[in-house]
């Protein structure tokens, strides 16, 4: 309880350093248009229109003023005023004005002052006094572009984001985080090292796998299938695009056609298609292909699919988010009695995954459900939604499994276990989800037979083992920096020649290392060896094999790599079985 008063009184202060920073602006800038300015984990932004562009020569002047109103220890006062009132304060700001509007018609309007010449339309909390702020330390670290309210059909804003913490040491640690995470960050260690590309005239959020990345995604999804087989899944392969008529019966027409890339016009075309932003109503025409009875259930089909969603261009980070993925899909048609057991091993599934990964450290769990508030949002009725929930909450609770709740983050059809995972900035995305679902198999038509000859619609476990491989690979490469383990590298050995005479040499040890099944390549340049092994090293190849003419001789070779320091005169298949090894385990 400490702990979170503690954060409380830093998101307060936080929040009022925003109308700080607002003040600030106003006064340096005054064609300024504010907007909103809310607090988040490390600091605070504020959104505004203004008819120059912020760059980092603006910081220090800004952060200047800020410091000159923190100085003076104005208070902040709250003022409720009407509706109408309000919309006569805001007059030429259409932000503003925008949200006004939105409020109930006989709603007052929440006003903060700091001082007597600033005021901004604010519910609060706020800190009492400037006074209480002149021992934070913050720092203005970047201007980003923000389309109002995230909507691309709207204005593009200026989003300036600002560190915030309660003294000068917290804010340091925090800054030398950030570039620490710098170095690992996916979005460009990823580029640099050769995973994945982007092309403008291509797309946001359509990249291009490099070789590398797209070695280490087959690997990936080679590993899942098998796994998934012995696990008893079957595999299925079906359309990227189907027509609406699909859709509608799904409900993802209703409640997910934005989302979705739509092939027509519904106004001018016989048939409308759409690109398919998940696999499941298409399994389900497996299920529908003969007659069940209880005796086939549970049936599990899994898929490697690849998935396309429309996200908002503000939205797209590398591979972590993206508009065209492949998933390791599956959906689970199970009695009512088989439920939680299959429950249990889609979530063992996950969880080995996971820890084969060594991401299984990483991760926490959220149970998310659907919000009775929202019922636009979701298909079903109250009764069937407290049915689906309740029968998932039953569930964690038998497995011990701690997790937080996420209103109103369910599916639109039903309520899911989220496998959360946080990026090296500390952004939380889902990686794996576990979905319980009664709904659409009514929608289907998917019934089976019982034991007593009546017909019943099963329950269907929507499930991902490892999630997005476009954003598992994001996270890999994260986690490890690049350095992959063995199992996972795209380039497991390299072999490299001290002198042009032994070429030779080096493409028969890289033909016997294929040939048993390893990812090795030969580098024969004609370069020094220093720089031949400094290049290997940047590109974070696991082992070096020097040889040259002693080495060539003696039909051995020299080592670099881990748990070796430089040594020479072994054996290449000693050294090939200890490979294989540390590959069979998958040692991390």
């Amino acid at each position: 309880m400490e702990k979170d008063k503690k954060q409380e009184e830093i998101q307060k202060a936080r929040h009022s350093l925003a109308h700080i920073l607002a003040k600030a602006l106003t006064t340096l800038y005054p064609k300024t248009k504010l907007t909103i300015g809310p607090s988040i984990d490390d600091g605070f932004y504020y959104d505004i229109d203004l008819d120059i562009n912020l760059t980092p020569d603006h910081f220090p002047e800004i952060e200047k003023k800020m410091k000159e109103i923190i100085n003076k220890g104005e208070d902040f006062t709250r003022k409720v005023v009407s509706k109408d009132e309000a919309l006569k304060l805001f007059k030429g700001n259409e932000y503003k004005t925008e949200i006004i509007n939105e409020l109930p018609e006989n709603e007052e309007v929440s006003l903060y002052y700091t001082g007597d010449d600033f005021f901004d339309l604010c519910r609060g909390p706020h800190v009492e006094s400037a006074k209480k702020l002149q021992n934070y330390a913050y720092k203005i670290h970047a201007v980003n572009g923000a389309y109002w309210r995230g909507s691309e059909k709207n204005k593009m804003l200026q989003r300036v984001y600002v560190y915030a913490y309660p003294d000068k040491k917290q804010l340091a640690e925090h800054i030398n985080m950030i570039e620490e995470a710098k170095k690992r960050d996916h979005n460009k260690l990823g580029r640099e090292l050769g995973f994945f590309t982007t092309v403008d005239y291509i797309g946001q959020g359509l990249p291009i796998l490099l070789p590398k990345g797209a070695r280490v995604i087959q690997i990936l999804q080679r590993f899942v299938e098998d796994e998934e087989q012995k696990r008893g899944w079957q595999l299925t392969k079906t359309p990227f695009m189907a027509k609406s008529d699909l859709y509608k019966i799904s409900g993802h027409w209703d409640h997910y056609k934005d989302g979705m890339f739509v092939l027509g016009d519904e106004k001018k075309d016989k048939e409308v298609y759409a690109l398919r932003p998940m696999t499941c109503p298409f399994q389900y025409q497996a299920y529908l292909n003969k007659a069940r009875s209880y005796k086939d259930l549970p049936l599990r089909y899994n898929e490697t699919s690849t998935l396309f969603r429309n996200e908002a261009s503000g939205e797209m980070h590398g591979l972590i988010r993206v508009r065209q993925f492949t998933i390791s899909e599956g959906h689970l048609m199970c009695t009512p009695e088989q439920l939680e057991d299959e429950f249990k091993g889609c979530l063992e599934l996950a969880n080995f995954m996971l820890k084969t990964l060594g991401l299984y450290e990483d991760t926490s769990y959220r149970f998310s459900q659907w919000d009775p508030n929202d019922k636009e949002k979701y298909i079903g009725t109250k009764e069937q939604w407290d049915e689906a929930q309740n029968a998932m909450e039953k569930i964690l609770k038998d497995l011990n499994i701690p997790y937080e709740i996420g209103i109103g983050e369910a599916a639109f059809y039903g309520p899911k276990l989220d496998i959360q995972i946080k990026n090296v900035y500390g952004k939380e995305d889902t990686l794996i989800t576990i979905q319980i679902d009664q709904m659409l198999a009514e929608k289907f038509g998917m019934v089976y037979t019982d034991k007593d000859g009546n017909k019943k619609n099963p329950y269907i476990i929507h499930r991902t083992s490892i999630g997005c491989y476009e954003r598992t690979l994001a996270y890999l490469i994260e986690k490890y920096a690049g350095v992959f383990p063995l199992w996972l590298s795209p380039e497991q050995v390299r072999v490299l020649s001290l002198t042009e005479r032994n070429s030779d040499y080096v493409n028969e040890i890289v033909s016997t290392l294929r040939e048993n099944g390893l990812r090795a390549e030969s580098d024969n340049r004609n370069e020094k060896i220093g720089y031949k092994i400094r290049e290997a090293l940047n590109e974070k190849v696991p082992y070096l094999i020097i040889v040259g003419d002693e080495e060539e001789k003696n039909k051995t070779i020299s080592i670099r790599g881990r748990g070796y320091e430089n040594k020479s005169g072994l054996n290449l298949n000693d050294f090939i079985a200890r490979l294989k090894e540390e590959i069979r385990t998958k040692k991390i």
